[in-house]
């Protein structure tokens, strides 16, 4: 888990050096997920975010263990942040028995109750709801734990993000809206299906505290996160962040993208999170350029690990459709 102590500002040696692990470790095991797709191993959709690393990241270097944390349909790169196991959330993306449900979730329906993982979500906007009940939860139990929600910049349309924000409000709900504003809604760009694109003012419109940071640099997202955290568990209530960002690949696998321009996408690299870091970690004396290239095999390994784990777990038996349905607590 990337989860540290916390500290009021970002360290580039503790939060840095162990960003640029997890952000490298993620882009490595995202970058695998369309090849596994064209090989017919992922039964229908998978939402890479490759080049979004640096907010599940951030966010979740300013997390404690209590915390619970909602997620959606691009949601693997939350759970790993998280700190799920890279095989068993291979083996679930794969519909394998070792994978965190059994592989009966598969890509976007990944829950990890031991992390605070209260599941990723195919469902639009779906999370919103799901974290808004969580800190709810923590509140009448006495707890300061803290609930975050990702989302994109396109379920912010949905409805459920304004009651969400107006009860986090009144009820000082300890809520993180993490809006991952990627700029496109599947294939409708944000210019398109927003009037107003400052998504953070939406959240003001509500007396949410909000803020906008750039999403592809680890220091700032951590520090808003950070802040974010503080204050709902001293019990100030929810916060939104909006993080400027970008997904290199498409919405999905097998997406052909004919609604952007490849010199669009190369602007967004050249900005890229993870190189962006490894150089402010060099200029800083924390990273050479040996340890950044051994932080990309130990990326490389752990993955084909996982892979060769996720390949070799079998299926899950037809009577296991039936099974887990329903918990019942006392």
């Amino acid at each position: 888990m990337t989860t540290q102590t916390l500290t009021a500002h970002y360290d580039p040696a503790v939060q840095g050096f162990t960003g640029l692990a997890t952000m490298t470790m993620i882009r490595a095991f995202e970058s695998r997920m369309p090849l596994l797709s064209e090989e017919g191993l992922i039964r229908g959709s998978t939402h890479p975010s490759v080049g979004m690393e640096a907010v599940a990241t951030g966010v979740s270097l300013a997390l404690g263990p209590r915390d619970t944390i909602a997620s959606n349909h691009r949601g693997h790169a939350h759970c790993l942040a998280r700190g799920s196991d890279p095989g068993r959330t291979m083996a679930e993306i794969l519909g394998r028995v070792d994978g965190y449900g059994q592989g009966k979730g598969g890509s976007m329906h990944i829950g990890v109750k031991e992390l605070g993982i209260i599941g990723t979500n195919g469902i639009v906007g779906a999370g919103i709801g799901l974290a808004t009940g969580a800190a709810l939860a923590a509140k009448q139990q006495g707890s300061d734990a803290v609930a975050v929600v990702y989302f994109g910049d396109g379920a912010s349309n949905q409805g459920v993000l304004g009651e969400a924000f107006n009860l986090c409000a009144i009820w000082n709900l300890a809520v993180v809206f993490v809006c991952e504003n990627n700029h496109y809604a599947q294939s409708a760009s944000i210019e398109e299906m927003v009037a107003q694109p400052d998504l953070s003012q939406r959240g003001t419109a509500y007396g949410v505290k909000s803020v906008n940071v750039n999403g592809m640099h680890l220091d700032a997202v951590y520090e808003a996160a950070a802040e974010a955290v503080a204050r709902g568990r001293a019990g100030d209530g929810p916060t939104l962040i909006v993080a400027d960002t970008y997904r290199y690949l498409g919405h999905m696998a097998g997406d052909t993208e004919i609604y952007r321009s490849a010199d669009e996408v190369q602007e967004w690299k050249d900005k890229d999170p993870i190189g962006y870091l490894a150089r402010a970690l060099e200029q800083q004396g924390v990273l050479t350029a040996g340890q950044f290239a051994q932080l990309e095999a130990d990326a490389a390994r752990v993955v084909a690990e996982a892979e060769a784990f996720a390949r070799n777990s079998p299926y899950p038996e037809e009577f296991r459709a039936g099974t887990d349905v329903y918990e019942e607590t006392v």
